[in-house]
């Protein structure tokens, strides 16, 4: 039996304390887990190269909010599936960007 990846945010999560209830209601109605494992697998598929923000919104161009993807990040790493390198490239800002790589992909030195 296969390793079964947990994607998805608990709503109450994506709010604050002291939210509105407009928050509450676009919280509840984003479709964490199909983003989720979106994002990670444009990160999986890059390898051992990763890839910086821009790569993943590139990868995802049916998305066209920026936080959708971005927001996606922290519960990856949270959850293991995923980690910021030590690695930076430059965006297309020219800022540089922390390279993100799905564990799996990483190398377990013996």
């Amino acid at each position: 039996m296969g390793n079964v990846l947990d994607f998805g945010t608990d709503p109450h999560k994506l709010v604050r304390r002291d939210g509105m209830d407009t928050s509450r209601d676009a919280a509840n109605e984003v479709c964490t887990t199909k983003l989720e494992e979106e994002v990670y697998n444009a990160i999986k598929c890059a390898g051992r190269t990763g890839m910086i923000s821009d790569e993943v919104r590139d990868a995802m161009p049916h998305v066209k909010s920026y936080s959708s993807v971005t927001a996606r990040y922290k519960s990856l790493k949270e959850k293991g599936l995923i980690v910021a390198t030590d690695g930076r490239r430059k965006g297309k800002s020219g800022r540089n960007q922390s390279v993100m790589v799905a564990c799996c992909n990483i190398p377990i030195p013996f």
